[in-house]
């Protein structure tokens, strides 16, 4: 039973499982920094926006949200790469979304 409550309680320390994202407006307010890169090699995540909140069911479907209590983890646009926590290429379908590298955020950002 001790193990079972452990466990609940490292399940409940992850970040959630969606990808809904807002901006923020200043780099402390984030919860990853984001630098988008010029080309799909580049990338860690390539992103697929979606239209719909139901959709962002995997890594890299990101659907932006209006308000910041309504997203799952928030962004911060950085104007460097070496200052980015995430670097991202945003794709044209959603079945391209996904990561191009092995990354300890894998599975934290749909």
């Amino acid at each position: 039973m001790r193990k079972l409550l452990i466990l609940f309680l490292v399940a409940l320390a992850l970040p959630a499982a969606a990808g809904l994202v807002y901006v923020v407006d200043a780099e402390y307010q984030a919860d990853y920094l984001v630098y988008v890169v010029d080309a799909e090699y580049q990338a860690d995540l390539l992103v697929y926006v979606v239209d719909a909140e139901y959709q962002a069911d995997e890594d890299g479907l990101w659907y932006f949200v209006d308000a910041e209590y309504q997203a799952d983890f928030k962004i911060y646009y950085v104007d460097a790469e070496y200052q980015a926590d995430l670097l991202v290429y945003f794709v044209d379908a959603s079945y391209q979304a996904g990561w191009n590298a092995s990354s300890e955020l894998e599975g934290r950002l749909h």
